[in-house]
Formats: C-alpha cells, structure tokens, sequence
C-alpha cells in the first residue's frame, strides 16, 4: 500500500491521465478546464479542504434531514474533520451546528457554522477555534436580524484583515451578504450590499477569495434552460458593489452519477494545483461531496474564468 502522504498526491496524477490518455475526453471537455476526479466522499453536502499543520484535511458537517424523525433535528447534527490522506476522522465537535465553513490561521483552525434549532430553522452564525483540534472555543460570530435566517459562509483574507460572505433568505430566497473582521473573532456586517444575482435571483452557499485587484465569488445558480439542474456561478469585483458575471459561467454542471446538482464548492491548492470539492444530489434526499481539478494555481483558476476581451454582465450589490 502506498503511504499515506503519496495517496493524495496520486490523485493529481490519475487526473493528468484522465486528461491526455483519450483525445474523446478533450473534445468534449468544458469550458471551463476542470477534470472531475472519479472519487466520493460519501454522504456529505457543506465542506471545506483545508491545509492545517501541513496536512491537507476537509471540515465537514453531518446533519440528517429526514423527515418525521422522533429524534430532535439539533442531534441530528454536528460538525467533523477528516484527514484527506488516511480518511480518518480528526476531530467532531460543534454538536446542534451545520453549514460549516472553515479558515486557517498559523496553528489555529477556525471554523464557522450555522446554529440550529429543533423548530425555527437555522439562526446565527458562530465562530470555533482550536490549535489541536480537540479543545475548542466557540462564540457568536453573524447574528441574524428579525425573522432573518442564515445558512453558508466563507472566509478569506483582504487588504482591509478578512471578508466574509454569509448567505441569508432575506430579501432573497437565497442572496448572500457580507462582513469584515480584522481578528477573525469580532466582525461587523458591511450594511446596504446583498448580492442577489443579475435579476433579484436565488444565490446560494457563496465561497470568497481574494487575488489582487479581484474579490472573486462561486455560488450555487438554479436550474437554468440547457443545463442539468443546480449549477455553480463565478463573480468578480474590485469593491464588493459591483460584479462581473464569469462568461463562461456556469463553471460545473452535474454529470452522470451527479443527479440534478453541483453546489456548496469550496476549494484549496495543494502542490501546485486546484481542488474544487462540491457537492452532488437531488436538493432533497441525498447527496455527496466529489472533487474537480484545475491543473494550475487558484489564482490561475479564478483568472481563467474572465478570459480578457469578453463581454460580461455587471451586477451591483446596492439595492
């Protein structure tokens, strides 16, 4: 058996088979150059690889939907790591909390998640920290407003110290949001942005990231003619007010096996190229999370997407 260490990275070499072994799989590949890597993560939906203490991990959440259940909807649910290199779970804590996200900092993860409850949805979002994945800190991070309830955020760095996009149902059903925090712990909301797409239109589980001049946003579009079901969007801006549209949106699209979705992305770099984890399923009653690659940087990626001297559509987060 191969080591642990050299599993992962084998995963790079089975995709630049995947890529140059048939001249069919080039003519028909997409736009946008991601290999879908045959593997599965299993029963998953909401997730976040990241790179902490030189290991490449993935924060999960676990959270059964299933209807009628006689056990409470907050046991149903926690949060949970897995090592990406032996498949063991590292850590599971944030018991009640779902929609997890996750960013780190030197030795610290942080993680944040949506609070659930047994009879009124999600609420706010808080804020876990640990050094050694096993004692962790928690606190309110995104508190919602009136009847508001939050689901996915995302984190990364930016001149300012760290922006966050937050997803809400209001106004939209979905649209996300954003806020600032110089720590990682304290953060204020950034008032009067809302991105709701080109036409007041459902945009979901947002990730962020940031390569200078470009704040760049994947969300989950619905179902649009042409396509097979729920399908990720790319967004750029130089402010977080106005956006352009990626032309070659949308950016994946779920394939056979796939069922009617490819949502909740998040990704890393490791060793050079870009992993794109997503999540596949029906929007109902399954689901599970798979990987795409992109051969080359995350800032190439993002850069790929906004080919120079293409029209593209600009929307503003004013309204």
């Amino acid at each position: 058996m191969l080591p642990s260490s050299v599993r992962f990275v084998s995963v790079a070499c089975l995709a630049w088979l995947l890529l140059y072994s048939a001249a069919p799989a080039i003519a028909q590949a997409p736009k946008v150059p991601l290999i879908k890597v045959p593997v599965n993560f299993g029963a998953a939906m909401e997730n976040t690889p990241v790179i902490f203490g030189g290991r490449p991990l993935l924060v999960l959440n676990h959270r059964d939907d299933t209807p009628d259940s006689p056990i409470p909807y907050t046991k149903r649910m926690h949060l949970y790591i897995k090592d990406l290199c032996t498949g063991q779970e590292v850590a599971r804590f944030g018991d009640g909390f779902s929609f997890v996200s996750a960013f780190v900092k030197g030795p610290e993860m942080h993680v944040y998640a949506s609070q659930g409850t047994d009879d009124d949805w999600f609420k706010s979002i808080y804020h876990f920290v640990s050094t050694d994945l096993k004692t962790w800190e928690s606190e309110l991070a995104i508190p919602l407003e009136d009847d508001e309830h939050l689901f996915n955020c995302s984190v990364c760095p930016d001149p300012e110290g760290y922006v966050m996009a937050y997803e809400s149902n209001k106004p939209v059903m979905f649209c996300f949001k954003f806020a600032r925090s110089k720590d990682l712990s304290k953060w204020e909301k950034v008032p009067g942005l809302t991105f709701t797409g080109e036409k007041n239109e459902y945009s979901a589980c947002p990730v962020i990231r940031y390569f200078a001049p470009y704040y760049y946003v994947i969300y989950l579009h619905q179902a649009i003619p042409g396509h097979n079901g729920y399908v990720p969007f790319m967004a750029r801006s130089k402010d977080l007010v106005t956006w352009q549209l990626s032309p070659m949106n949308p950016i994946l699209e779920a394939s056979q096996g796939e069922g009617i979705n490819n949502s909740d992305v998040d990704l890393f770099e490791w060793e050079g190229n870009t992993y794109i984890f997503y999540a596949t399923g029906d929007q109902q009653t399954w689901g599970s999370v798979r990987i795409a690659m992109f051969l080359g940087s995350m800032q190439d990626f993002f850069e790929t997407c906004f080919p120079e001297g293409e029209d593209m559509i600009e929307v503003s987060t004013k309204h």
